[in-house]
């Protein structure tokens, strides 16, 4: 009997050594490594876009008011060149163009900077006017008549951006920022008429004053523009270092006419 223990003993440590040794996936608890998409390098690549402008032509020619008006009595006491004459426009469009970059990568994280240019069109236009009456100055009934109007054609726009994104199987999630450029044709025009009669009882009585017809335009055409950027995307590795993007981008930018545009993009792109 004793013997009969001590054979069973010595058989039972051998096999729990075994077990221990065997690898993992035999006790079952193998976990496949998920494999890390490699995006470092230099990347370059086309996409498609559309999206809509909003200009805000509201104050597009009160500097143009303000040259015509300068010195003129009924402009420094009623601010004539501040009236609202013009308002805010919203176009769509579609556009196309490419990018060009270079990631560097640390394990997951991907930090690079990128050029990213679009060739599309935005137009739009804005036109008002106003006229008023003053009994101003002493004696007299002063009528002002203004009137503005403004075009933008925004022909060529990008961006100079900073990326940053994190790793997820053949995925890329990115945010971005960064400066936003642009080429626009920028036409405007102001014009202002000014007519003074007397009303007073001054005996013989005062000559009426005018009308006289003020106007200056402003022609910018190829004018660069420039303001800021920012937004988020994905990419996705296919095959052989071939991927596919999606994006939206926001951009504003400063002009005489202020004005945002919104994006969605898709392109496709190669890592080298």
């Amino acid at each position: 009997m004793r013997r009969f223990l001590l054979v069973a003993a010595i058989v039972g440590t051998a096999t729990a050594t075994q077990a221990a040794d065997m690898p993992d996936f035999l006790r079952g608890s193998f976990t496949a490594p998920v494999a890390r998409t490699n995006w470092q390098g230099v990347y370059i690549g086309g996409q498609a876009s559309y999206g809509a402008a909003d200009m805000d032509f509201t104050n597009s020619g009160q500097d143009l008011l303000a040259k015509l008006l300068n010195n003129i009595d009924v402009e420094q006491e009623f601010n004539i060149s501040k009236w609202p004459l013009q308002q805010k426009t919203n176009t769509q469009n579609s556009g196309f163009g490419g990018f060009f970059g270079y990631n560097a990568q640390w394990t997951d994280v991907v930090v690079g900077v990128e050029l990213n240019y679009i060739h599309g069109k935005f137009f739009n236009s804005s036109s008002g006017s106003q006229g008023r009456t003053f009994f101003f100055p002493t004696d007299y009934q002063t009528t002002a008549n203004v009137s503005s109007s403004s075009s933008m054609n925004i022909r060529d726009y990008g961006s100079l951006r900073v990326r940053g994104g994190y790793t997820w199987g053949c995925f890329l999630p990115y945010l971005f920022g960064g400066v936003a450029l642009g080429q626009a044709d920028i036409n405007r025009r102001a014009d202002a008429t000014l007519f003074y009669r007397y009303v007073g009882s001054q005996v013989p009585a005062l000559p009426n004053i005018g009308p006289s017809n003020h106007s200056l335009t402003d022609d910018a055409n190829a004018h660069f523009i420039y303001g800021y950027s920012g937004g988020l995307g994905v990419d996705m590795m296919l095959v052989a270092n071939l991927f596919l993007r999606a994006e939206w981008e926001y951009m504003r930018f400063t002009a005489p006419v202020d004005t945002t545009i919104n994006t969605v993009r898709a392109g496709i792109g190669y890592k080298f």
